[in-house]
């Protein structure tokens, strides 16, 4: 018992991860219950699996770290089912177990480790090829450790649950949630990453600003669903004509970004070669807006004649991107007139 305070009195002030904690207290777990292996697992019910986080092997048989093995098929189920903790004769209690067979383990005790409010998080387990006697220090000592580690474990997932939180409404935070694509403020910085890149590679940049011609009228005449499910359907077709390097936002309204690299050409006139560079694009993108756009709940369907786009091809070396996004506007403006006039 003495060994046992000296351990933990050492090793729970200075822990400060999971496997921190979690090694020294399965090393004293060897040593109190004699066995070849001592080891932590967790357990995902949701995918059936049960994985082993750390392990100590001493002797010829080894759990192996990072080992999965299906949840209804543990020996650490089998246990927590019947609550029969320890076992010296495995093949006669759990012959159906195919881990516990191709691990070879004869003798085994374990304890689950729970959260607080009772879910079974893991368990911490010995386990050994030949026949171990069964010690009345052992089975304490498991529901201690296990104790400890639940602490621990909860607070990791608590932790990798606010992380993942976080992460998710930093997404948001740069996501238009209409189409799923970057919003203003995130292609924006996009933008700015974008034309550093060109400057140190020595690339210009194309960048294209696409308003949806007639959208309002759609809007008013179609009613707003039909309009959102417009603006989904020209992004999705947008996405589809760019390449995954380049970057498309929705700037807001009826109004999305693109954003490329372009290469200089070796045999060509730099000017020219940026000049058709963006009339490439800018056909590209607008084709791709062209169609017959299927519309759900019953609102038919949309013959879209097409959006106008303005490309710019810049050097970043002699323009800021708020600036570039101007002269892209004004092209698009321009297309916007010469649009309005063939109609006429």
């Amino acid at each position: 018992m003495d060994q046992i305070l000296s351990l933990l009195c050492d090793t729970l002030p200075t822990a400060q991860t999971l496997e921190e904690l979690t090694r020294p207290l399965l090393v004293l777990l060897s040593q109190v219950t004699g066995m070849e292996s001592t080891y932590l697992t967790t357990i995902d019910t949701d995918e059936g699996v049960q994985r082993v986080e750390f392990a100590r092997n001493i002797g010829d048989m080894l759990i192996p770290e990072g080992l999965v093995v299906p949840w209804a098929d543990t020996l650490c189920k089998r246990a927590l089912d019947e609550n029969r903790p320890y076992s010296d004769n495995v093949a006669e209690c759990w012959g159906d177990s195919e881990a516990a067979a191709v691990l070879g383990i004869r003798t085994y005790v374990s304890a689950p480790i729970r959260s607080q409010d009772g879910q079974v998080l893991g368990t911490v387990c010995a386990a050994s090829s030949s026949q171990v006697p069964r010690s009345a220090a052992v089975e304490p000592l498991l529901k201690l450790l296990a104790g400890l580690l639940g602490y621990a474990l909860e607070r990791g997932l608590l932790v990798e649950r606010l992380q993942a939180a976080n992460a998710e409404l930093a997404k948001l935070a740069l996501t238009d949630p209409l189409t799923g694509l970057s919003n203003r403020r995130a292609i924006l910085n996009d933008a700015a990453r974008l034309f550093a890149l060109a400057q140190r590679e020595h690339k210009y940049v194309l960048l294209g600003v696409i308003d949806l011609d007639g959208f309002k009228y759609i809007n008013d005449t179609r009613g707003h669903l039909a309009g959102d499910q417009l603006l989904r359907g020209v992004a999705t077709q947008l996405q589809h004509c760019l390449r995954t390097s380049d970057i498309i936002g929705r700037t807001g309204g009826d109004e999305f970004i693109v954003i490329a690299l372009g290469t200089p050409s070796q045999h060509a006139d730099p000017e020219t070669d940026r000049r058709h560079a963006a009339e490439l694009l800018q056909d590209r993108l607008s084709k791709a807006t062209i169609g017959r756009y299927e519309l759900e709940h019953g609102l038919g369907d949309i013959h879209y004649t097409g959006a106008s786009v303005g490309v710019v091809a810049v050097m970043p070396d002699n323009i800021a991107v708020d600036e570039a996004t101007k002269l892209a506007d004004r092209e698009m403006y321009k297309v916007k007139q010469q649009r309005k006039h063939q109609r006429l």
